[in-house]
Formats: structure tokens, sequence, C-alpha cells
């Protein structure tokens, strides 16, 4: 994941480049290396670069890394025909790369031609069976046709190799939240947090995923989620804060007061009004009196 320094960085670089600061080369390198995609950004500053002799020769073996990142950009903005160009100056350079053969398979992939790319793939996949970038396309080029349980299936068997991909596990994760497969989206959060325990969304998405699901176990241990999210966020999680009042009403409402809450939850709901006060106060006063009626309907005091 990005972080926020690496963010402003970008944005910074950007900001230069579109207003004719300079420095587009290392912009693309700083969006490669993230692995961020900008691809409107990457395609316009791209061209500039190859369409400019001087610039380009100026690059040296990075010059092909360029034509690779700009051929992707160009199908990600339906420019089939640069990107065409891009990978033909490529195919001409490098005859017998698998590398290229991928943005050929991809090309085809672009342009709707399903079956072609499959068959493009497979044949890749011959030769080296455990490629990443391709197994990964193959998923995505399943779930652009609509078959979703063809991706959810290749998902898994891609997880079953490649156990750390977090992208993974986060796309299938939000496949089966969409699908309303909750229990099977808590699977995948618990994996994510288990092997990124300090990435605050982890926290979160597992929490609303939990609230969902519902009964007492499952919001209690929501509970718990959101108020690690305010934890690892310094306080400054607006869903979360608003989560654990959620939870706070739901479980009051299946126990019945039967259950008084302990002192650390009353001081934890405390602490949680306080700091939502605070945010609408800072960011939206028009909406307070809003949070405050809201808070009454799920019998929070304010």
């Amino acid at each position: 994941m990005v972080s926020k320094t690496e963010e402003l960085e970008v944005n910074k670089l950007e900001n230069q480049v579109d207003n004719g600061g300079g420095g587009a080369w290392e912009y693309l390198s700083l969006v490669r290396k993230l692995k961020l995609r900008r691809s409107n950004q990457v395609l316009k500053h791209g061209l500039s670069i190859l369409n400019n002799s001087n610039l380009r020769s100026s690059l040296g073996p990075d010059e092909w890394t360029l034509y690779e990142q700009v051929a992707v950009a160009a199908m990600d903005c339906k420019c089939v025909d640069v990107a065409k160009d891009c990978i033909k100056v490529l195919q001409k350079k490098f005859p017998d790369s698998k590398r290229v053969g991928r943005l050929e398979a991809m090309l085809l992939e672009a342009k709707g031609s399903w079956q072609q790319a499959e068959t493009a793939y497979s044949s890749l996949l011959e030769d080296n069976p455990l490629d990443q970038v391709i197994l990964k396309r193959r998923v995505a080029m399943t779930r652009a046709q609509g078959n979703i349980s063809g991706a959810i299936e290749k998902l898994n068997q891609y997880l079953e190799i490649f156990m750390a991909d977090h992208d993974a596990w986060r796309e299938l994760a939000e496949i089966y939240v969409s699908l309303q497969m909750y229990k099977q989206a808590a699977f995948c959060y618990e994996e994510l947090l288990l092997s990124q325990p300090m990435i605050p969304i982890h926290h979160l998405a597992y929490a609303d995923v939990l609230y969902t699901l519902g009964g007492l176990e499952n919001l209690h241990t929501a509970k718990k989620y959101y108020a690690s999210t305010i934890d690892l966020t310094g306080g400054r999680n607006t869903r979360a804060l608003m989560g654990i009042c959620l939870c706070t009403s739901a479980i009051t409402q299946l126990t019945k007061g039967r259950n008084k809450e302990d002192k650390e939850s009353l001081e934890l709901q405390s602490l949680v009004v306080t700091a939502l006060e605070k945010d609408y106060k800072d960011r939206s006063p028009t909406s307070l009196s809003l949070l405050t009626s809201t808070l009454r309907s799920l019998q929070i005091k304010s």
C-alpha cells in the first residue's frame, strides 16, 4: 500500500509535470515503482517522451520499460492503436520475449477477443505455469466477462499457490461481499489481518463484515475491530467511530438490557461519542444536530 508521504510525492510531481515544470520521467518512474494506476497521466506524459527522439534516446535501456508502461496505460484508456504501436516496437526489439508475449495477450484482451487471449495466456503458461501476472490476468478477464463464479474459482486456485498475495485476498473478499457471501469474505479478511495486522483498512473491513453477519458474538468482535481501527488511525476514522455506536446499539437490543455493560465499554462509548461530536464540529458543523438525533435513535447518549 502507498504511504501518505509517497502519495504526496506523486501528487507533487504530477502537478509539476502538468504545469510544464518538467520531471516527466521521474514522475513515470515513481508511478511504476509504487504500482499506481494513473493511466491517463502515464499515457500523456509517456507519449510526450516517446515522441521526442532526443528524450527517448536519453533514457538508454529504460526506453523499453517506458514502451511497456505506455502500452499498458493505453490499453487501460482504450487507445488500442497506441498500445499496438508500442508492442510492435517491443516485438521488433525482443522477438522471443515472453514478457512481450504477455503484452500481446493483454492487447487481445483489451480488444475483447476473449478466446484468443485465453489461448495466448494458456500457451505462455505451458512454459511457466507459475507466472503470477498471467494467472491474475486470467482472473481479471474471467471477471470482465461477467463470470463471477469462474473468477472466484480461479482466485482460490491462485491463492492456493500464492497465499501471500494481499491484493488477491482483498479482491476475493470484495467479490464475496458483492455476492453477500459474508462468511467467506470474513475468512479472506482474517487472512489479511494475519499477514498485515497493522493495516487499518483490514480491521475496518473485517468489522463491517462481522457487523453485517450479526449475532451477539460477531457484534462483540466487530466492536473490538472497530476499536482497533480507531487506535491504528489515531482516532480519526469516522466510519469506525460510528461502527462502535452501531454495535453498541445492536448488542443492547439483542441482550435487552440483561447484561450490563462493563466500565471499559461505557468509557469507550463515551470517548467515541465525544470524538464523533468533535469530528462533526470541525468538518461539518451543520450536520451536528443530525448526528445527535442519530445517536439518540440508537439509544446512545450524546
